[in-house]
């Protein structure tokens, strides 16, 4: 996952420095790293538990 298919892009709800950012890897991974420590450790997730995880953002079930 260093090395993303996909750009690193900021998430629309990061703000006032508190932001994390997403890349898609060749493999379907899915990393997310703090945006103020590029080289730091990258959360990777397959992409089943990513889309179970936005998923249950977006219906309300986690964090509403």
């Amino acid at each position: 996952m260093r090395s993303p298919s996909t750009a690193w892009r900021k998430s629309s709800r990061s703000d006032d420095g508190n932001c994390v950012e997403v890349a898609h890897g060749s493999d379907g991974a899915v990393g997310v790293r703090d945006s103020k420590d590029v080289v730091g450790p990258i959360l990777e997730f397959g992409s089943a538990a990513w889309n179970a995880f936005t998923d249950s953002i977006r219906t309300g079930r986690l964090g509403g």
